[in-house]
C-alpha cells in the first residue's frame, strides 16, 4: 500500500480497501437499504460534477443501489459542504469533496459554515485533476509568455473567468496571474461553476480561464478554445503537447485539482469501511480508469486515514501559498 503527502500527489493511488461485512446501523438496518445522496457541491456540468458521476456510477455498482446526484453549487462549494457536514451521519448524504471545499474555502472566508477537519469523515481520496488554462480563440496569445505580454501590454483590457470565490479555478488563477505579474493588469469576473466559466470564455465574455482540465477537452478539441498550458508538475497524457506553466515561463507554478468521497463526521466506521472498499475496487476498474484519461483525470484511493493526512497537508500547504505570495481573493 502506497502512502500519500503533497510530493506524491501524483504518483500513483492505490490502496486495498478492507474487507467488510454488510453493515448495521443503530437502528438495525443493513447499509445501504436504499438510495444514497452523494452532493456535488458544483453545478451541471463542471469538472467536479463530471468526475462525481463517474464515481457515482462505481458506487451505484459496488453497493447495488442506486446514488442520486444532488447539485448544489454556489459560493466555490460552500453551500454544498456545509449540507453534507450538517447531514444525518448514517451514510446515505455523502459530499464529492475537493480541494475548493477543503483547502481553498477554509483559507478565503473568514466565516465558513463548516470545520474542514472537524466536521467531516474522509472516506478515500478518488481522483487527482489537471488544471488547464485556456484562452478564447480570438486572443492574440498562443502561449503563456504571449498572454503575459499582452496582458502588461493594454493594463485592465483581458478579463479571466473563475468558478467563484474559493473555487479550484479562482485558486488556480489567483496563483497564476500573481506569479506571473498580471495580477494589477486584468480583471477577474466569477462565475457560479466552473461550465459557466467555460462558457464565457468561448463567448469571449472574458478572454482566460485556468480549471480542471475535464470540462473543456471538448471545447479544445472542437477549436472553441485554445489550450495554453496545464498546471502540475508534469504534461498531462491527455494534451501530450501542451506544456506546463512552468516550462512557459512561471516555473514556480504548480497547481492541481484533487477530489475525494466524505461523510458527515460520527458516521458509523464500518459504513466509512464499506464506502471505502466501494472506491477503491470502483477507481482500479479498467472503465473507470478509460473513463477518468479521456477527462484528463487520473483515478485514485486512499484508505480513510490516509486521506484525512492528504487533507491536512493539503491545506497547510496552500495556506503556505497564500501567505508566501500575498495572493489576495477579490
Amino acid at each position: 500500500m502506497k502512502r500519500f503527502g503533497v510530493a506524491a500527489a501524483f504518483a500513483g493511488f492505490i490502496a486495498s480497501g478492507a474487507m467488510a461485512a454488510q453493515p448495521r446501523l443503530s437502528n438495525g438496518t443493513e447499509y445501504p437499504s436504499r438510495p444514497v445522496r452523494l452532493v456535488s457541491p458544483n453545478p451541471p456540468g463542471g469538472a467536479n460534477d463530471v468526475i462525481g458521476r463517474i464515481v457515482a456510477g462505481k458506487l451505484s455498482e459496488a453497493l447495488g443501489v442506486q446514488m442520486v446526484v444532488d447539485n448544489r453549487g454556489g459560493a466555490g462549494g460552500t453551500i454544498g459542504g456545509e449540507i453534507v457536514a450538517h447531514a444525518t451521519p448514517d451514510g446515505y448524504t455523502l459530499l464529492a469533496g475537493s480541494v475548493s471545499t477543503h483547502s481553498f474555502n477554509p483559507i478565503i472566508h473568514k466565516k465558513l459554515g463548516y470545520d474542514p477537519l472537524k466536521d467531516f469523515a474522509p472516506i478515500s481520496l478518488f481522483a487527482i485533476a489537471h488544471n488547464l488554462l485556456v484562452a478564447n480563440p480570438a486572443l492574440p496569445a498562443s502561449n503563456v509568455k504571449e498572454l503575459i505580454a499582452a496582458a502588461k501590454a493594454k493594463p485592465g483590457s483581458l478579463n479571466y473567468a473563475s468558478g467563484g470565490t474559493g473555487s479550484t479555478s479562482h485558486f488556480a488563477i489567483a496563483m497564476f496571474v500573481s506569479l506571473a505579474g498580471i495580477a494589477k493588469d486584468t480583471v477577474h469576473v466569477p462565475y457560479k461553476g466552473g461550465a459557466p466559466s467555460v462558457t464565457a470564455t468561448i463567448a469571449g465574455e472574458t478572454q482566460f480561464y485556468f480549471g480542471p482540465m475535464a470540462s473543456m477537452i471538448p471545447q479544445v478539441k472542437a477549436g472553441r478554445l485554445k489550450a495554453l498550458a496545464v498546471g502540475g508538475a508534469k504534461r498531462s497524457a491527455t494534451l501530450p503537447d501542451v506544456p506546463t506553466v512552468a516550462e512557459s515561463g512561471v516555473p514556480a507554478y504548480k497547481a492541481y485539482g484533487w477530489f475525494g468521497l466524505m461523510a458527515p463526521a460520527g458516521t458509523p466506521k464500518a459504513v466509512i469501511a464499506r464506502l471505502n472498499k466501494a472506491v477503491v475496487d470502483g477507481m482500479s476498474s479498467n472503465d473507470a480508469k478509460q473513463q477518468m484519461a479521456q477527462i484528463g483525470v487520473e483515478p485514485a484511493s486512499t484508505t480513510p486515514e490516509e486521506f484525512d493526512r492528504f487533507i491536512r497537508e493539503q491545506l497547510e500547504l496552500h495556506r503556505k501559498i497564500v501567505k508566501d505570495l500575498g495572493i489576495k481573493f477579490d
